[in-house]
């Protein structure tokens, strides 16, 4: 089992099993919505994860995504970390898109290397293309 927690702590999870896929994401609204050039993204079914605590406490923001999905950001609104994602796109149909860095005890450090890398077109243009991740221009 995984676990997670937002920064302040008072949202925790956790999801059983691997990941469905772990990917790079460097879409515009992943800019936003990290602070970052680019996140971390663990693709877990639906059924793996649970939210274990302060789960009536997460707040949703929904907006239109680039590639006209809806994309929906869970987040704490005590100090306001994004926690994960929800799109209604076909190819993210029963997903959690989690925040690796959000992940407890080093997980982060120790997750295997991503299969992707989503919105190549959006990288910053200081960072090298990471070797042997397949490369998308946008999703998969």
């Amino acid at each position: 089992m995984s676990q997670g927690s937002c920064f302040c702590g008072n949202v925790k999870y956790a999801f059983t099993g691997e990941p469905a896929m772990a990917a790079l994401c460097h879409c515009q609204e992943c800019h936003k919505v990290t602070g970052s050039c680019f996140s971390t993204c663990l693709m877990i079914p639906e059924s793996k994860f649970s939210i274990v605590n302060g789960s009536g406490a997460i707040k949703h923001f929904t907006k239109k995504h680039e590639s006209g999905m809806l994309l929906t950001v869970c987040f704490c609104p005590n100090c306001g970390t994004s926690i994960y994602k929800t799109a209604d796109s076909e190819q993210f149909k029963g997903l959690i898109i989690l925040q690796a860095g959000t992940l407890d005890s080093g997980l982060a450090i120790d997750m295997k290397k991503p299969n992707a890398e989503f919105w190549t077109k959006y990288r910053t243009s200081w960072l090298e293309e990471f070797n042997g991740l397949e490369q998308y221009t946008g999703f998969a």
